[in-house]
């Protein structure tokens, strides 16, 4: 059976999220379906990371196998025509080697968690970004960021409902940027533990409120309780950015 590297991206406000639920309409559900009636057969599409609900991508990247060899561009229109009116698209589809795994074989995955920090409401960022009005130091919070750069124990930054075996993570980016009212968070990691990224940065939240420091963000991390942590940021500003795989 041919196999397809799939690269998504989809706007998850009012999903269940990636991953096929009993209640709820998942991202997961809508593709398998627009396949089922593009080439009248049952698949299962294996995502690199199961996006929580309320959770976006921008490169989001599954393989599917399908019966026969079908043209890459044709299943990305037949697709793409039979996902409507979900907000939910097909950038590009390609031919893989049946061995290529969409999350075994990723070396990487990149999150993007955007904050719009001004007194006045959302209007077309509504459900695509946090809206803090408080005002934040973004380069404190790059300070404090780079205490969970590295291997550690991130317990503390770990939803207790996570599934992992190990707590033990290797943070290769954590980088917080300012341009005009809106603050960018980059993370990038080979894996991340369930609710990891909004966990962080709801903790640098209390160091842009200048309520921690640098020192209070140590003592979290060495705490390994989630209770010595911050907040849970909100799921409509975190973004699937990217999935890194060796290249061929």
């Amino acid at each position: 059976m041919p196999r397809y590297r799939l690269t998504l991206e989809y706007d998850g406000t009012g999903l269940a999220g990636w991953q096929r639920q009993a209640t709820g309409v998942s991202v997961q559900a809508l593709i398998e379906a627009a396949f089922e009636k593009f080439c009248q057969q049952q698949v299962a599409v294996v995502a690199a990371g199961r996006t929580d609900a309320g959770v976006h991508a921008l490169a989001q990247v599954a393989h599917v196998d399908l019966s026969r060899l079908r043209d890459p561009e044709e299943i990305r229109n037949a697709i793409n025509f039979h996902l409507r009116p979900a907000r939910v698209a097909v950038l590009d589809v390609a031919q893989a080697p049946h061995e290529f795994h969409a999350r075994f074989s990723a070396t990487g995955r990149r999150y993007l968690y955007r904050i719009i920090n001004r007194r006045a409401p959302l209007a077309l960022d509504q459900d695509r970004a946090w809206a803090i009005t408080r005002p934040l130091d973004a380069e404190a919070m790059h300070r404090g960021a780079q205490v969970l750069v590295g291997h550690h124990d991130f317990s503390s930054f770990r939803d207790a409902q996570c599934q992992a075996k190990s707590p033990m993570k290797t943070l290769d980016r954590l980088d917080v940027t300012r341009l005009g009212e809106e603050i960018a968070v980059r993370a990038e990691a080979r894996s991340f533990l369930h609710h990891q990224v909004r966990n962080m940065v709801g903790t640098l939240k209390l160091v842009g409120e200048g309520k921690w420091t640098e020192m209070d963000m140590a003592k979290a991390l060495a705490a390994r309780n989630r209770s010595a942590a911050g907040q849970t940021a909100p799921a409509a500003g975190l973004y699937l950015s990217g999935v890194g795989y060796e290249p061929r």
